[in-house]
């Protein structure tokens, strides 16, 4: 006959050996296997001119990198006449790189950056992207995630995955995307071909949770005529600002301010401690806030002098006399003019106050997961301890904040948290260095399991501790 099976291929590498059984889902060929056996039949030449009667694999041993067929094929020669032979047809594997892999051996693997940068004085805004990201699992597409002083870096394999990140990031904080570079690595001017590494930066609102600013006056006008002089009560999708005077509060869309961008007249890294000699309710209250007439002392002027200021507040569902708050001495401060000059007749209040200083913590029962990042070289321990200090402070808005729980994923600490031989958790036992768990944090837990997806998350400490971050 004129079919010919050759007896030797040697064109089967080893990533034929990963079998699809459905659409998006790969499964193992083991030696011998009836998926493997399949394979190999396929590619073997002629086959689609026979017909198969039988077909088995012939041990090897499995260092020898060699696969044996054995078939058995059965032809019509004649009208009536059937012909029937048995072929060993031996198969070498080879192994084989993935483009992808062989990019990632040569160091070149990415070819697009996602920079995201905020030019703040801290950094609450980044550990509350890095929770979103977690739980919405936005990072699976990431080769290498990089931190760099004033925002972190997201290395993609192409552009469609990098464009669906940026687009994530801008839904979930206030946040634009600027315009990118291309930067060519290599090109090919016979074919017209080049290859090239772009940059999509992202800039996130320079403001944070706490921080106060002066609104434009087109922004005063938009607002429905609130402040001029506003807070920051919340980060979301939009900026959530709020008038403590009037009571009101309305939300900032990223569009809106950065047509005239706005700057803060005072960070929390500005707030100073005072003592609250009195609060008096005036009846004023716009959701969980509520107005009051508090009076202050500043904690480093008692026994010294008895200056005492009043001021508004919006704590004041929170606050009565004895407590440590953290406020902003705006009498004392010093502005930027180009941020006050469109408001020539703005009287600023002596203090406002910021927060509540909470108690003495205690350990917590619960942790956050973080990314995987590649710190940049040669950090400062100086910048070390305020990034600390910043999480810190995130952690305490996670406590106080439900609205903020919600929108996270929060785990039990193993070494609080207790499991019985039957599955079932048992919550910490109450003791004086550990805080008592509250009910509507305590739903919001989730079990520390550490699945096979989660390959690029690590745990982060619930106590504030610096991670032991690692890079790819």
């Amino acid at each position: 006959t004129d079919v010919v099976i050759p007896s030797d291929m040697s064109t089967l590498d080893l990533r034929q050996l990963w079998h699809m059984d459905a659409p998006k889902m790969w499964k193992s060929c083991e030696l011998e296997s009836r998926e493997l056996l399949s394979i190999c039949l396929k590619r073997i030449k002629g086959m689609n001119k026979v017909k198969l009667i039988d077909a088995s694999f012939i041990w090897t041993e499995p260092h020898s990198k060699r696969l044996k067929v054995k078939i058995t094929v059965q032809k019509e020669v004649y009208t009536g006449v059937l012909l029937q032979q048995n072929v060993v047809v031996e198969i070498v594997l080879k192994n084989f790189q993935c483009p992808n892999c062989h990019e990632v051996a040569a160091k070149q693997e990415w070819l697009v950056v996602v920079q995201c940068r905020q030019r703040a004085e801290n950094k609450r805004t980044f550990y509350l992207l890095e929770q979103l990201i977690l739980k919405h699992k936005a990072h699976k597409r990431t080769l290498n995630v990089k931190e760099v002083p004033d925002g972190i870096d997201f290395y993609f394999a192409n552009l469609k995955h990098a464009t669906k990140f940026s687009a994530f990031v801008t839904s979930v904080i206030p946040s634009r995307r600027k315009a990118g570079g291309d930067r060519v690595m290599s090109q090919d001017l016979k074919n017209n071909v080049a290859k090239m590494k772009q940059a999509i930066p992202i800039e996130i609102i320079p403001l944070c949770k706490d921080d106060i600013f002066c609104l434009h006056p087109k922004q005063h006008n938009n607002l429905g005529c609130i402040g001029p002089l506003v807070v920051v009560v919340s980060v979301g999708p939009n900026l959530r600002v709020m008038d403590w005077q009037r009571m009101e509060i309305h939300d900032f869309r990223s569009e809106v301010y950065f047509r005239q961008p706005r700057y803060a007249l005072q960070t929390i890294k500005n707030a100073i401690e005072y003592i609250v000699i009195d609060c008096h309710p005036t009846g004023l209250a716009v959701g969980q806030f509520l107005q009051a007439e508090v009076t202050l002392a500043k904690a480093s002027d008692l026994g010294s002098n008895d200056i005492q200021v009043t001021c508004l507040s919006h704590l004041g569902a929170i606050l009565q006399a004895g407590d440590t708050v953290l406020g902003y001495d705006l009498s004392n401060a010093v502005f930027n003019d180009n941020e006050l000059q469109d408001w020539p007749k703005l009287v600023l209040p002596e203090v406002f106050i910021v927060k509540k200083v909470p108690p003495t913590r205690k350990k917590r029962t619960w942790k956050l997961r973080a990314l995987i990042k590649e710190e940049e070289e040669g950090v400062y321990q100086s910048r070390l301890k305020s990034s600390r200090d910043d999480y810190e402070m995130f952690l305490n808005d996670i406590e106080s904040d439900p609205t903020v729980r919600s929108n996270l994923n929060l785990y039990k600490d193993p070494t609080m948290w207790r499991v019985t031989e039957d599955g079932s958790v048992i919550p910490p036992a109450r003791e004086e260095d550990r805080e008592e768990v509250d009910p509507g944090l305590e739903e919001h837990l989730l079990d520390d399991l550490v699945l096979g997806e989660d390959y690029d998350e690590e745990p982060l400490e619930g106590d504030g501790a610096s991670s032991d971050e690692e890079g790819k």
